[in-house]
């Protein structure tokens, strides 16, 4: 191969393969002394040096200076296999640099094809491997269609590098969070938790570092503009967001709505709480095939079950067990915490002869009421259905 051949060769690999030319330089020069050694001996006293500027490679051996038609057939194969082999490596380790910083991130792609159960995802220079596991049941995958997907891992398999992908790892739902909303981008809104059963619904709970700013507004934007794109990605994939909250009782009102609790008992030894709802409300509160309690308990941490009026008042749930504490939603009074003094009764006022209280408004006016405590403020909001 002639010098001029030989820097062309160098530009293209480089180009084609984005590998440094001083790479593939030392990669020539590695592969001509392997196969010089092949011919004199691994003993023997041979360098081998390429001119950057014209391309003209030396191999000096014993007796003197050798050309690579000297060294012979066998060399000059043992010659390409060995460049192929450097050149296969230093390749593997850009692909592998390119996109090891992607990890955790999202990707786009093409289908490409099918293996087996598994899909191959086309990642411009490289390919991605959506196993089975990490596929969405019910989604269909065609060849050619544009595929966005999270990247679980890069690894490096014998001489190539594996990316797999997920489409139902929870954490896709906090990147496209990421991606869409941007006081979820700049940290003035932060996700505290979040799960996920890929494919029917996932479950966010939020909360904000900027009292003027609404978290649950944020995220679902203007006419749920933000929210929308999200379940568009996700193939129509529910999502409830929640605000965030330390107490326990809160954050499981807040992860069973749409749902209306009447009581929480928790028991704090095995984390578990029990639920009262009304009987129209026992549905929602379960969700279809359990999916609304389940999520809610995985977000709350808590091992929850839902009990109707009926079955509470059986199983004796509203007398107060020595190791639990009881919330009666939507009023101001909790029983607390075994082992705490109890409040001091209030002293009756003494009577006081008044003239017949007056009406403040006139007949037939009306006067409003607000309600505070857990259950009297709507602390979520359920977006994308």
């Amino acid at each position: 191969m002639q010098g001029d051949d030989l820097l062309r060769l160098v530009d293209a690999i480089h180009r084609e393969r984005n590998i440094d030319k001083e790479q593939l330089f030392q990669a020539l020069e590695h592969a001509l002394l392997t196969s010089s050694r092949k011919k004199y001996g691994e003993q023997a006293s041979v360098s081998a040096i390429i001119n950057r500027e014209t391309g003209e490679a030396r191999v000096i051996g014993p007796e003197g200076a050798v050309t690579l038609d000297d060294l012979g057939r066998i060399a000059a194969q043992n010659f390409k296999q060995v460049f192929g082999q450097i050149l296969r490596e230093a390749e593997r380790e850009i692909i592998f640099t390119e996109y090891d910083r992607f990890q955790r991130q999202l990707v786009t792609g093409t289908v490409y094809r099918m293996d087996g159960t598994a899909v191959i995802v086309q990642l411009g220079k490289t390919e991605g491997y959506l196993p089975k596991h990490e596929q969405v049941r019910g989604e269909t995958y065609r060849v050619g269609d544009r595929v966005l997907c999270y990247v679980v891992e890069v690894k490096k398999i014998a001489n190539r590098v594996k990316i797999i992908l997920s489409r139902s790892h929870p954490d896709m739902i906090r990147r496209l969070f990421e991606r869409e909303i941007p006081e979820v981008a700049d940290g003035v809104v932060q996700i505290n938790n979040l799960v996920r059963e890929a494919g029917y619904k996932s479950k966010v709970a939020c909360n904000s570092l900027d009292p003027k700013v609404d978290p649950i507004g944020a995220c679902v934007g203007v006419r749920g503009s933000r929210i929308k794109n999200i379940t568009n990605e996700l193939g129509g994939e529910k999502i409830d967001i929640i605000r965030w909250s330390d107490s326990p009782e809160v954050l499981i009102v807040n992860a069973l709505k749409p749902a209306q609790i009447n009581s929480i008992t928790l028991y704090e030894e095995t984390k578990r709480a029990l639920v009262v709802v009304d009987e129209d409300q026992l549905s929602l509160a379960i969700g279809k095939k359990g999916a609304n309690v389940r999520l809610a308990s995985k977000l709350a941490g808590w091992e929850i079950e839902i009990l109707s009026e009926t079955e509470a008042k059986d199983r004796g749930v509203f007398e107060q067990p020595a190791d639990a504490r009881s919330v009666m939603i939507g009023e101001t009074t909790a029983i607390a915490e075994p082992g705490s003094e109890p409040a001091p009764e209030p002293t009756p006022a003494p009577e006081a002869k008044e003239p017949a209280a007056q009406s403040s408004q006139d007949e037939g006016g009306s006067g409003q009421t607000a309600e505070s405590g857990p259950g009297g403020t709507d602390d979520g909001a359920g977006a994308g259905a």
